[in-house]
């Protein structure tokens, strides 16, 4: 029998080229089809090259740098792949994985738990913020409410959506934040600038809530002589690593003073000789040209970055003056006003020394 390969009037079929994996097509980063090398001829490989077929330019190939090349002239971004291990793709290691995802941020400074927080309040550790889930009650959350109220700590009660948003572990109804810095008792720094005769140079800060503000004032502060911050324990900023990072470390320098009042502060500092000048627009007097000494103690006053100087607070300063502006928006920020007010006192101290 004839063998109809053989026929003469039969045209020849081409032959098909080697397909790496039947029925399966790779695709590069812009979804376009691709032939990984070890199946290309022009790239020296061959249907019988033993290494495993893997996309073009993904998953550690041999041709992984021209594909990044590729797509960096393109604008592309390399979209997340999944790692498979050895135990299939719903093993341990199937996860996703982003070349540029920042990395996760430590949770050093985060108690969980109503025993852990009870004895760092007995063991005296610096605490920002106590979180306790609302309603609850026995005998636990009684101690670590009376122990935080006695150390001046904020206390508040949340539901418990707050408190799984701040932690997946088993916090048993409450959370707290170590502080970074350890605060410091404000009449030990004034009797001790005393002591010592330096004139004290104190700043006081009347709830600035943003982090990064703070730590804009504290760096300043502490380049011009400030020799105290005192903050309110309600109301105010949380000292955590943003605050620090923007300090450039000038709150682990400057002491930092947390009152439970300020009124009573502001009284204390009146009754130790200290003048309290309050910064705010409302004043008459600008900076620079009313006659004021600033060589003797002061404590410089500053508000919140939304209402300023509390008015109960204004009416006890000493003395009250604005930042002079000529432009239209008439504003600035806390930062940039506790600035001048802090240049001023340390240009008149400088030039008497």
């Amino acid at each position: 029998m004839e063998n109809p390969t053989d026929r003469p009037d039969r045209p020849e079929r081409p032959q098909r080229p080697a397909r790496p994996v039947a029925g399966r097509r790779f695709y590069d980063g812009a979804n376009r089809p691709v032939t990984p090398k070890q199946f290309r001829p022009d790239r020296g490989g061959s249907e019988f090259d033993d290494r495993p077929a893997r996309p073009r330019g993904r998953g550690g190939s041999d041709n992984q740098g021209d594909a990044s090349e590729n797509r960096s002239e393109r604008g592309d971004s390399r979209p997340p792949y999944r790692e498979r291990g050895e135990g299939g793709p719903r093993s341990g290691s199937d996860r996703p994985r982003y070349e540029n995802r920042p990395a996760q941020a430590s949770s050093i400074d985060m108690l969980f738990g109503l025993r852990p927080i009870l004895e760092a309040l007995s063991a005296g550790r610096t605490l920002e913020k106590i979180f306790l889930l609302r309603g609850t009650k026995n005998s636990l959350v009684t101690d670590i409410s009376t122990a935080a109220r006695e150390a001046g700590i904020q206390v508040q009660l949340v539901p418990v959506e707050k408190l799984d948003n701040l932690t997946r572990k088993n916090h048993q109804g409450a959370v707290a934040f170590v502080s970074p810095i350890d605060y410091a008792p404000l009449d030990n720094i004034v009797s001790g600038l005393f002591e010592e005769g330096k004139v004290p140079f104190l700043l006081l800060l009347d709830r600035i809530t943003d982090v990064r503000n703070f730590g804009a004032i504290a760096r300043t502060a502490e380049c011009l002589g400030v020799q105290a911050i005192v903050v309110p324990s309600r109301g105010a900023a949380q000292i955590n690593g943003d605050a620090l990072k923007t300090s450039a470390g000038a709150l682990n320098i400057l002491p930092v003073c947390r009152e439970v009042s300020l009124h009573e502060t502001i009284r204390f500092l009146q009754q130790s000789g200290i003048t309290v000048v309050a910064c705010t627009e409302k004043a008459e007097d600008a900076v620079g040209s009313a006659e004021i000494d600033f060589t003797g103690p002061v404590a410089v006053l500053m508000g919140s970055e939304e209402d300023g100087i509390s008015p109960d607070l204004l009416n006890l300063a000493d003395v009250k003056l604005k930042v002079p502006m000529t432009g239209q928006i008439q504003s600035l920020n806390v930062g940039v006003a506790a600035g001048i007010m802090l240049f001023e006192v340390a240009r008149q101290r400088v030039a008497q020394a």
